[in-house]
């Protein structure tokens, strides 16, 4: 059974960064597909970011510079390291695998 755990999500101020982290279980992150999504309040959610075999990485357009998904192998961890935040990047972060979706961390980006 698969499952994912995130983590690193908190209050931060425009212009700061976090990075998010992905635990996961249940499956090999060196062959499988990882999604990160988000859901701000009374939206959609949707995707931010893929990383799949062999490193490659697509982002939805308006994180494309600011944030970086990467993988750690032997922790089978997936992180978003997310820089120059802004207050619409505010939302519930989830990590996924195909119909498996973690808990979700939130972030708010505030002054």
């Amino acid at each position: 059974q698969v499952h994912l755990v995130e983590s690193g999500g908190g209050l931060v101020q425009p212009g700061e960064s976090l990075r998010l982290s992905c635990e996961v279980s249940g499956l090999s992150i060196s062959y499988n597909t990882i999604w990160w999504y988000r859901q701000a309040p009374g939206k959609h959610r949707d995707w931010v970011a893929l990383i799949m075999t062999a490193d490659v990485t697509n982002y939805e357009d308006s994180v494309k510079g600011r944030f970086t998904i990467s993988r750690d192998i032997t922790k089978n961890t997936v992180y978003l390291q997310m820089n120059d935040l802004k207050p619409e990047d505010t939302a519930v972060y989830y990590c996924n695998h195909q119909h498996t979706w973690g808990q979700g961390t939130l972030v708010i980006v505030s002054k």
